[in-house]
This record gives structure tokens, C-alpha cells and sequence, in this order.
């Protein structure tokens, strides 16, 4: 039997309603960042390029136009970049998966790494790769610690605060929207779907909790590696440009 391909996969087809009015004229993910204002995207496509990911599917729907003819077919940044338009039957970043699996752009013969276009990182992927297959899990997903949420915490004790923590660090790791999942589970996906065509199916809020309840091994890959949620018009407002030159500035040559 023949190595398993690897291919990365990116979700850029929402329509980013936390980032309006902005994406009334932009699809999220083309978004400038840096000193340098290239898309969020591009650092996404450089990111895989760096760890010899070079397949890359697109999932696009919203203002796909600006991608393609920004990226074309991905040659100018060391990829080959295919394009999978969002079926706008099919609600959900999982079955978005599941339209490019029946496009035939994902097969049960790949290992694909899953990455949110909203997300800024340089957590090593080809790492996060090797120890999926070494572990022949069904998913593997990114984690990293000591995750600070947006807003204090209140302990109440008869009827008083009595400790109150501004803007605490989470106990658990929390999720940074990359995974990679093995093409085997593709057609578990492709049955969930056929059993409610209609309905929304999303790969953090119920695959991953699917494929644990089903007893299918799902790997965690905790890491320190930089990571940012761009996620809202708040949150990109908020971002540093010298975190970007700190940690990404390798992604721009």
C-alpha cells in the first residue's frame, strides 16, 4: 500500500458576519494584516507551504472571486491550490467537507489538515501530521493552554461575591480551529449527512464529539506555538501588528 497523501484544507467560504461592515466588501479571510497589509489568507497558504503541505483545497462560497484572483492556482506561493465552491445546501464546515468529498477533491486515501481562514498561527503542522498517522487516530486536534477569556469570573458564596478574577486563564486547553482527520472518516461524515441533508453539521460542535461517542481515537496536540483568533471586527481591532512581525515574519518571504 502507497503512503497516504497529505493535503491541507481551508475553510474560507463564510460570509464573517462578526467582522461587518468590513466584509460587506471583503470575504474575511482576504483581510489585511501586518505592517505589510497582505491577507490573512496568505499567511494560512505560506504556513502549509512551510511544512511541505502542498495540496491545498480552498472551501469558498462568499466573495470567492477575490480569492482566486488573488491566489490563482497557488504556484506563485510554492502550492497547487484547488477550489471546491460551497453547495449552499449543504450548512456547516462539515458539510462543506462532505460537498468537497463528493467533488472528489478529498478522498478516503488522504489525511487532511482542517484550518479555519480566521486563524493566525505558526504551530508546526507537519508535526501535528506525523504524530496523527503514528497514532492512526481518526482526528487530531490542535490544542494550546492558558487561554485568557474576554471577560471577568464571579465565585458567589450566600448570596456575595466572594472572589472575582478578571479575565482568568482557562484550566483546559482550548481548541485553535486546525485538526487533522483521517479520509476514513469521510464516509462517516458522508452517512451523516444523507441522514439529515437538510440540517447543519459543524466539525468542532458535533464530529469531534461524534467520533469520541463512536470510540474513534481523537489525538490531542498541545502546543505553545503562537496562535490568534481573528474571528471578529473586535479581535482584529485588537490584534498587534508586532505579534504578527514576532512570530510570522518567516511566512513573508
Amino acid at each position: 500500500m502507497g503512503a497516504r497523501r497529505q493535503k491541507g484544507v481551508i475553510l474560507a467560504g463564510g460570509q464573517g458576519t462578526r467582522f461587518r461592515p468590513l466584509t460587506y466588501y471583503f470575504q474575511k479571510c482576504m483581510i489585511p494584516v501586518g505592517d505589510e497589509q497582505k491577507p490573512v489568507l496568505e499567511y494560512i497558504v505560506r504556513l502549509f507551504a512551510h511544512h511541505g503541505i502542498n495540496e491545498i483545497v480552498l472551501l469558498v462560497g462568499y466573495k470567492h472571486q477575490q480569492i482566486k484572483n488573488y491566489f490563482n492556482d497557488g504556484s506563485r506561493f510554492g502550492v497547487h491550490i484547488e477550489y471546491v465552491l460551497d453547495d449552499p445546501d449543504f450548512l456547516g464546515s462539515a458539510n462543506a467537507l462532505v460537498n468537497a468529498y463528493r467533488e472528489g477533491a478529498l478522498t478516503t486515501d488522504d489525511d487532511f489538515v482542517v484550518y479555519y481562514g480566521d486563524i493566525l498561527s505558526n504551530f508546526n503542522l507537519r508535526e501535528m501530521v506525523t504524530r496523527h498517522v503514528q497514532a492512526d487516530a481518526g482526528a487530531t486536534m490542535a490544542l494550546s493552554n492558558g487561554f485568557k477569556i474576554r471577560v471577568g469570573t464571579a465565585e458567589i458564596v450566600n448570596g456575595l461575591i466572594s472572589r472575582f478574577i478578571e479575565k482568568p486563564e482557562l484550566e483546559l486547553p482550548v481548541s485553535v480551529g486546525m485538526l487533522v482527520i483521517s479520509g476514513s472518516v469521510l464516509e462517516e461524515l458522508n452517512r451523516l449527512h444523507e441522514k439529515d441533508p437538510k440540517g447543519s453539521f459543524d466539525i468542532m460542535g458535533d464530529v469531534i464529539p461524534y467520533l469520541i461517542e463512536k470510540g474513534i481515537p481523537v489525538l490531542p496536540y498541545i502546543s505553545e506555538d503562537f496562535w490568534y483568533d481573528l474571528g471578529s471586527l473586535e479581535r482584529y481591532e485588537r490584534f498587534e501588528n508586532e505579534a504578527l512581525d514576532k512570530n510570522l515574519s518567516y511566512l513573508r518571504e
